[in-house]
């Protein structure tokens, strides 16, 4: 399997215009905040990159506090141009339901089921870098995924192997919070799926994400999020997953509304197998709704 170096470029493009330009958008407060601790010899960490740990579809490099248990909910619903007869979209539903724990300030695993092609998955997530003064640029987070499809076989008379059914993502979550209102995140991809729809498909697929937040208020922001894929030739016709939103936070729950052209909720799904065309109308509106529960004092 070969990229081209045009993807290669793409994909440097996309990392050079997250990080490139930190100190021309650094927030004063901020600036004026690292400055101070820095005249004490102190370490300062930076907090609240983003609102939740979801981005939109995928992970944000934020990790809550030891003993922290998450209930996240996402939801989609069918494609808005099906129509006035579908409520443009509304008699379609998709559900996943997860429960995210924080082992330690900095460890994170969690566990989910999606009512699409009824997936089980199971994930691990650590914090290897800190954005912070006397300490790195960036916050650097090392995520790895695996899923289960336990749909009904699709040819009952063919042989198949357990193993057919899982798919792994591992995923290097690089975030920059530039300034109080805006931060950016690069996601460097790789999904290995164990058995794949079509003869033509390769099995281990290579992504680059890249999504961000602008802050609207102290409690709404607007989110983005947009993969790239090097090697997903495919018949079907998958397209690359696209989504836009908005986070909205209240106490402990984090709402986040938005437009997608990915039915799925799960990596391997929205990653790999996307195939609605988002600039045709295949648009899916969701929400992730999360509520966290701190089982102790974190210490």
């Amino acid at each position: 399997m070969k990229i081209s170096k045009n993807k290669v470029r793409i994909a440097m493009l996309l990392i050079t215009l997250v990080f490139s330009v930190s100190h021309y958008v650094l927030g004063q407060d901020e600036l004026l905040k690292i400055l101070e601790e820095e005249e004490k010899g102190e370490k300062v960490f930076v907090e609240s990159t983003f609102k939740g740990t979801r981005m939109i579809n995928g992970h944000s490099i934020e990790i809550r506090s030891k003993g922290a248990l998450e209930l996240i909910i996402s939801h989609r619903f069918g494609t808005l141009n099906s129509g006035v007869k579908n409520l443009f979209g509304l008699d379609d539903a998709n559900i996943r339901i997860g429960l995210d724990y924080a082992l330690t300030d900095g460890f994170t695993v969690g566990v989910g089921r999606s009512s699409f092609q009824k997936v089980y998955d199971g994930y691990a997530k650590f914090t290897a870098l800190r954005q912070g003064n006397r300490v790195s640029p960036v916050t650097m987070v090392i995520y790895g995924n695996m899923s289960i499809n336990t749909l009904d076989w699709p040819n009952p008379d063919r042989e198949y192997l357990s193993s057919h059914r899982y798919a792994f993502t591992n995923q290097l979550l690089i975030a920059r919070k530039f300034s109080n209102s805006i931060s950016l995140q690069v996601m460097p991809s790789i999904v290995h799926r164990n058995m794949v729809p079509t003869a033509a498909e390769e099995n281990l697929i290579y992504a680059m994400g890249i999504g961000g937040r602008q802050k609207l208020t102290n409690s709404v922001a607007i989110t983005f999020e947009y993969y790239y894929q090097f090697n997903n030739y495919s018949p079907i016709g998958y397209k690359n997953p696209i989504a836009i939103g908005f986070d909205i936070e209240t106490g402990g729950h984090v709402f986040q509304l938005h437009f997608t052209n990915s039915r799925a909720t799960f990596e391997r799904g929205f990653i790999t197998e996307t195939r609605g065309d988002f600039f045709k109308g295949d648009i899916h509106f969701g929400f992730n709704i999360t509520r966290n529960f701190q089982l102790n004092s974190g210490k």
